[in-house]
This record gives structure tokens, sequence and C-alpha cells, in this order.
């Protein structure tokens, strides 16, 4: 395809399809409510992270949050870390997402590569298997503030799971099925978790995987666990008999009880969930973020920034590893039917998610920049094939969509179509550069700051500028911050991952250039963290399973985005003595990557480099390796007094050269 100048201008909105927008109805609300007028979407934001009190308290009434006790204030103090909002208020994310909802509409669309028949669940019966999940979880002993964990697929049973633990106060955390058995032991064996969700295995690719064996090393390094749910999914006679007090789904789903759900109300600022960063300085951080920050900021950005409400129709492909799948569950919150897909998204072809696109009838069709880029490749045409009549939107994250990808999706998809490239991630639960509906697309260009979020591009003095690249950073209390990560007592951890390079300023690891026109563009991690197809690990990961091939003796492997939408993770090796790096040993590499991280996390290239540059105390240069291969100058990125082993630099100065 031909190259696209970023900033092209590629889409409008009619002025009906702006006035229909949610986006609108709030500013007419505004106008009518609070005597605020704004006459453009910059207006708007400018007030919103202006007057953030006064706006974050127009979105309690707004979407009119139910809370058993009255709040005592919208935000304790513009400080950060340390915000608390909404403090004496108690609420359940599960209650509004069941609130004022028609039992016979459909609330969920699934399937699978296990299950490719397409199902509907209404929400009655949504409603039903929460209620019966949740009497289990009770009778278990599960109570407010115990943490239950998920091994399972983006399947329907999850989704039950995890309404029926937020219902009762209990904190939710889970693992896509595959993921390795250490990557899921460093995460969960932290938060000591009561009962455990898992799926005996999955498809992917048209290849069985099944995970029983692995469930059961998970659970014999976890001894808090007390019981596990099981889920037959990939064998229907499943043995689950080794595991740690197995209950069956069809046991935990009879309701024995005629009463309806009950709630537990927690205060804004409890925990809802837990994330986990990808461990890139060791093992991946709890990230704690609280029932009321989670279902404002969800209602909100879904809202107004994706404009769903009850009639639409939402998807994104994700599985239970990843944030994208807790935002997606957030569109129950606005009545909205959520679609979901398990498998390998280019099987048996590429094609297959547009088909679903068609089959399910779908307004908005979340996806990453690496499938688009892989469409592109293939030189799809979805609109000669598919009746896409109703889609509206594409959204993508995971990595920055390039101007060509945009183009594309206009050429090849549907020319009136409204294209939103987003970014956020783990650490807020939300994308915070977003998209709206009332906005021009541009190529390359993700439309807006969202609303509330100081978003802003500070140089290395710690200013903020426009129209060049620099750090992107909140400057002001925004409520899908962590409210702790877990069993970090004194907040040190929670300091230096955010707070560390500016003293009180969200730093929070992405390259971004805020145009003058308020569009932003993002360039990627400013950080070591390997990002495949939206998917984050961290470095430390790849070492843990490479450290345990006997022939290496050091390894470091570094993320590099590509123009094409995608990037280059090549690792390097150090060799013990008397190796070399044969086709056999790299087959050995990428299966003890794939075993014990993720498929998605094998490197591109592996090389045999001489010795690997480190600080004076031992630590590999990860981010200046990173920035010399991306072909910034080595005296900009590194300073050669602070290293042990100077010469080490000159392989990766050639290797620069070459790539």
């Amino acid at each position: 395809m031909e190259r696209i100048q970023e900033g092209t201008l590629l889409w409008e909105p009619t002025q009906e399809r702006k006035e229909n927008s949610n986006l609108n109805h709030f500013m007419v609300w505004l106008q009518q409510n609070r005597n605020l007028s704004f006459d453009s979407y910059d207006k708007l934001w400018d007030w919103s992270v202006s007057e953030l009190e006064a706006f974050w308290e127009a979105m309690w009434e707004y979407f009119d949050i139910e809370s058993s006790t009255p709040y005592r204030s919208v935000l304790s103090a513009r400080k950060m870390p340390g915000a608390k909002w909404f403090e004496g208020a108690k609420i359940n994310y599960t209650e509004h997402v069941f609130r004022n909802r028609d039992s016979e509409k459909t609330a969920i669309i699934h399937t699978s590569e296990v299950r490719p028949e397409l199902r509907e669940v209404s929400w009655g019966k949504l409603y039903e298997d929460t209620l019966a999940i949740q009497q289990t979880l009770k009778k278990l002993g599960v109570q407010k503030g115990d943490r239950v964990v998920s091994y399972s697929a983006n399947n329907y049973e999850t989704v039950v799971a995890f309404l029926a633990t937020a219902s009762i106060g209990a904190i939710w955390s889970s693992a896509s099925p595959d993921f390795g058995t250490q990557s899921v032991i460093d995460r969960f064996k932290q938060i000591e978790p009561k009962v455990m969700f898992t799926v005996d295995g999955y498809r992917y690719g048209g290849k069985e995987f099944d995970r029983l064996e692995t469930v059961q090393s998970i659970q014999s390094e976890i001894p808090s666990l007390e019981a596990t749910i099981t889920i037959p999914y990939l064998q229907t006679d499943a043995d689950f008999s080794k595991l740690k007090k197995p209950i069956s789904w069809e046991k935990a789903t009879e309701n024995t009880e005629t009463k309806g759900l009950t709630f537990e109300h927690v205060e804004f600022n409890e925990p809802l969930w837990i994330l986990f960063s990808s461990g890139t300085t060791g093992k991946p951080k709890p990230i704690v973020h609280s029932q009321g920050g989670m279902l404002i900021e969800h209602l909100k950005a879904l809202t107004f920034h994706c404009d769903l409400g009850e009639d639409d129709r939402f998807f994104w492909f994700t599985t239970t590893g990843w944030m994208m799948w807790n935002f997606l569950i957030g569109g129950l919150l606005t009545g909205t039917t959520i679609i979901l897909y398990d498998g390998n998204p280019a099987y048996p072809s590429t094609d297959t998610l547009w088909k679903l696109a068609q089959d399910t009838n779908m307004n908005l069709f979340g996806t990453s920049a690496s499938y688009i880029t892989a469409c592109m490749k293939e030189d799809l045409k979805p609109k000669e094939k598919f009746d896409l009549s109703a889609l509206q939107n594409i959204s993508s994250t995971g990595s920055p969509l390039q101007p060509e990808g945009f183009k594309w999706s206009y050429d090849n998809v549907k020319e009136d179509l409204w294209i939103a490239s987003v970014s956020g991630g783990t650490d807020v639960c939300t994308a915070f550069v977003i998209g709206a509906p009332v906005l021009p697309v541009y190529a390359g260009e993700l439309q807006c700051r969202g609303l509330g979020a100081k978003v802003e591009s500070f140089d290395e003095a710690g200013h903020a500028h426009i129209d060049e690249v620099g750090e992107l950073v909140l400057t002001e209390p925004f409520p899908a911050m962590p409210i702790f990560f877990w069993d970090d007592t004194d907040g040190t951890r929670l300091y230096e991952s955010y707070f560390d390079l500016y003293d009180g300023i969200w730093s929070h690891g992405d390259y971004i250039k805020v145009t003058d026109r308020g569009t932003c563009v993002i360039y990627g991690r400013s950080d070591a963290t390997i990002n495949r197809g939206g998917i984050r690990i961290g470095t430390s990961e790849i070492y843990r399973a490479v450290d345990k091939i006997p022939e290496i003796e050091d390894s470091l492997i570094v993320d590099i985005p590509s123009p094409s939408g995608d990037s280059h993770t090549p690792l390097f090796i150090v060799l013990k003595e008397g190796y070399e790096l044969t086709d056999e040993l790299k087959t050995s590499i990428k299966k003890q990557i794939r075993d014990y991280c993720s498929p998605r996390h094998v490197p591109t290239g592996i090389y045999a480099a001489p010795d690997l540059p480190k600080t004076l105390n031992g630590k590999k240069l990860e981010v200046p390796v990173k920035k010399i291969l991306m072909g910034q100058p080595v005296e900009s990125v590194v300073n050669k007094g602070s290293l042990g082993n100077q010469q080490a630099l000159d392989y990766f100065l050639e290797f620069a050269k070459e790539l």
C-alpha cells in the first residue's frame, strides 16, 4: 500500500451523527443542568481537567451512580499519589451492571475455536448464573476482601465468575490459560487467593492445549487456595479430580435458593480487581484498582468516547490476561451487548473476525494495530466479502496504528467509518488518549485526550510542550489510577513506578506528541516492556524462562517498534564457553519462552552477542540498547562512565547499523 502522510484528514462525522452522540447529549445536559456551554470538544476537555471536582461530580449525577451512603467530598486533595475520590460513598460495581436491565434482551454473544457456534445469553440468564455462583462463593466462605482468581478462557463463564466475585466485595484477578506456569505463580502467589476458577485447556490456531497439569503445578505453589470451580472447556469429560477441592461449574450454578442477588457495598476507594504489570524489573506488580474508580471511568469512557448504549454490540479481541478484557466487560455497565471470542483471530483465516462482525451485527470492532497490519499484508478486502452495514467504529490499541492502517480501513472495510486509535494501559485499566464521535479522523493520530484526564507531553526538564515528542504524563489526579500495589505497605513501589521521574506527576512510560489541534500521536514505550499484539510482558519473565537453558550464560531482549505497526523483538544471548548458537538451540529457546511465558512473546530473532552492557552494579542496559537500535546516538542514551564493560556496546552499535 502506498504511504500516506501522518495527519491527513480521512473522515468527518456528519452533523446528524454529532447531534445523536452520547457526548452531545452530555453537553446538552451540562447546558440545562449546570448552565455550562461548550462549542467544541477542546473547550469541554479544558473544563473537565481544570475543574476536576465539578466534572467528576457531573459524571456521578449524569450516570445516577447509586451509593448506600453519601460522599463527603468529590476529591480529597489534588495530589499524586494519595488522592481519594468520593470518600464516604459505598457502591457496588455488579449492582450497576444489572440495574434497569430488560431480562429478555441479549447481554452477551460468545463464540470460540472450541465452540464455534454463536450463542446468545439474555440478561435474565446472566443474572441467574451470577446469583448461583454468588451463592457458591459464599458457601465456600468467600467474603469482602478475599481474592478470587481465574485461569480461564475469554468465555461466558469467566464473566459470570467476575460479576459474582465483585457482587460480594471480593477481589478479582485473572490470567489467560496460555500463560506459562511460572508466570501465573508469580502473579497469584503474591495475592493469596482463596478460590480459583479454571478451564481444563484451550484451543488456539486449530491446536489443543491441555492445561490440567499446569493448573496442578500452579496450585501446588499457592497454599492459600481452598477450592477450585472447574469449567470443562476443551473436553466435556475433563478430569479435575487432582485439583484442590474441585466443584464443577454445573454444580456451582445450581440455584438452591430463590432470593435475588445481594450486593456488598464497599467504599468507593476499596479494591475491585488486581491487574499485573509485565514484570520488567522483577515479579509482576499487583496493581489494585478501586470499585468506584473503575465504575465511573468505564461509564464515562464507554458512553462518551466509545458512544455505546443499550442498542449497541461491542467487541474487542482480547484474552483474560489483558486489561482490555476488563474494559470489554465494562460495556455491560452501559447496557451494551458484549461479544466474546476465544481463539486465534487469524484462524482458520485472517478474515475470521470480519465474519464475526457480520454475523453479530457488530457496531464497535475493537482490535490491535498488528491485526490491521496482518489484514493489510494479506490484501484483505472485508467490504467485498461481508455485510458490515452495522459497523460504525473500529477501535485499535496495543501499539500505535500507523497512517497506512487508517487508510486501509477506509479503503477496504467501510468508507463511512469512525476509526479510534486509543492508548492507556494496565496501570489505569482504561484508555485516556482516545476517540470521540464528534471529531474528525486524521491518519496516524489519536483523536483526543479523554475527558477528566490531564494528559500532557513533557520534555526532560518537566515542561509541557506541543508538537514535540515527550514523556506521556498525567498532571492531575485521575479516578482510574491504582489505589495501591498489593503488599506495598508504605507505597514505595507505587511511587517508584509512576512518580519517580517527575515528583507528584504521573509518568506513564509512553512517548507522546500532542498536536496544536488537540490530537495525539503515540510512539511506543519509553521503557523496556515487551508488547506483542497488545499483550505486554516484562523482560524479567523472558529471562526467567531463558535462564533455565543450560547453554546460555545471559540474555537481553528489547522491543523495537516498526513502521508496520508491529515490532521487532531481538533476543541477544551470551553463550557459555564451548557452545554455539545452532538451529536446534534456537528452537529450544523459542519453545522455552512459548511454554513459560506465552506464544505471543517468542522473539522475532535470536542472536549471539559476546557480552551484554551492564552498569557498575550489574544491571543490564535494556532501555539504552533499545534506543541505540532505534537509531539514537549512543552518547545521548548512555553514560559510558557508568558501565562496567564499555566494550560490550560495540556489538550493539554494529547491529544497529545493520538493522
